[in-house]
């Protein structure tokens, strides 16, 4: 059901503190917290009666159970029970490698041994000085698989998101893609539009401009979409830029979190702007959230048709939905 030996955003860095905090994280409880300062991630059920970690505290950076008082370092070993000095051979709950970046806190849920290796996308841009913007937290209720889907095909912000970032040009031009293993690229170029309100005002640019957007989904959690206006025929480094994260965890079957960061290299530190982004870009998170509950209540319900019929503009759609299906036909063979 997931593709568990790869990196996901289990929370915000400012998410996790003295406060445990709760996360389902592909169809596993995981509690956070931090321990000396770091953060830490360790399965949500004491060893002694399976009772939610996440429901106890944080003592001097270590987790005290809520239930029988059993508490856990930040390896996840259990360093004391109450009413007794020893403590029960062999008392740990699982520990998942995490590492922390640029302001998100990733968690591996599968074979700790595989992360070693492994590092977790390149997302520099939330912690650069040079860059700005705005960020959400939502839990959509839909299965991972229809989130990848919306972000690889976006011709629905023509119709979707009409009255805020949308224009006709997405579905009017079409589109290149490139793929590799583990990376499906989508390019669209929309030469001469006419941006939305919210590019013309957020930019200060008057129409028509070039517009572009360039998909680079990252297998299996990771789309940064690196979009841009410029002016009509200049070469892209010279136009206006966004790096859209969009960082997709399964946490069941069919619910999803999404977080979700859109930074800018013009109108740095602009309050004003920030602002306009923010009421603007969690309209169109929450337009996508009801467009993508209905549609999982028609396939979870079995009322869809028996497969999908693809277009042209599908390309990225599909290759994604292969390299996804056969990334998890190798970890369970």
């Amino acid at each position: 059901m997931f593709i568990t030996n790869a990196w996901y955003v289990a929370a915000w860095s400012d998410e996790v503190g003295d406060v445990p905090l709760r996360r389902m994280i592909c169809g596993s409880p995981v509690v956070l917290f931090r321990s000396g300062g770091e953060a830490v991630a360790l399965a949500d059920a004491c060893a002694h009666r399976q009772y939610p970690l996440s429901g106890g505290q944080v003592i001097d950076g270590r987790l005290r159970c809520g239930y029988h008082g059993f508490e856990y370092n930040g390896e996840g070993i259990c360093t004391a029970v109450p009413g007794q000095d020893t403590v029960p051979a062999n008392t740990f709950v699982r520990r998942f490698p995490i590492v922390e970046q640029d302001g998100w806190v990733w968690i591996w849920p599968g074979d700790p041994e595989r992360a070693q290796n492994q590092s977790p996308p390149d997302t520099h841009w939330l912690n650069d000085a040079e860059w700005d913007g705005v960020r959400f937290t939502h839990l959509y209720n839909c299965r991972a698989s229809l989130l990848h889907d919306n972000l690889l095909d976006l011709t629905h912000e023509a119709f979707l998101h009409e009255a805020s970032i949308g224009d006709d040009s997405v579905y009017t031009n079409g589109i290149t893609v490139e793929a590799s293993a583990n990376t499906v690229v989508v390019d669209r170029f929309m030469p001469r539009c006419h941006p939305s309100q919210l590019y013309v005002t957020a930019m200060g640019v008057e129409p028509p401009m070039d517009r572009w957007h360039t998909t680079d989904f990252q297998l299996p959690s990771l789309h940064v979409i690196h979009c841009g206006v410029g002016t009509p025929g200049a070469p892209r480094p010279e136009g206006y830029h966004l790096e859209v994260l969009n960082a997709i965890t399964p946490a069941t079957e069919n619910t999803t979190w999404y977080f979700y960061a859109n930074y800018r290299d013009f109108a740095v530190s602009n309050s004003e702007i920030n602002e306009l982004m923010y009421n603007s870009l969690k309209q169109v998170l929450d337009e996508d959230a009801v467009a993508l509950e209905k549609q999982e209540q028609m396939i979870a319900g079995g009322h869809g048709a028996a497969h999908d019929r693809l277009i042209a503009q599908d390309a990225g759609v599909a290759k994604a939905r292969r390299l996804l299906r056969q990334l998890l036909d190798a970890e369970s063979s």
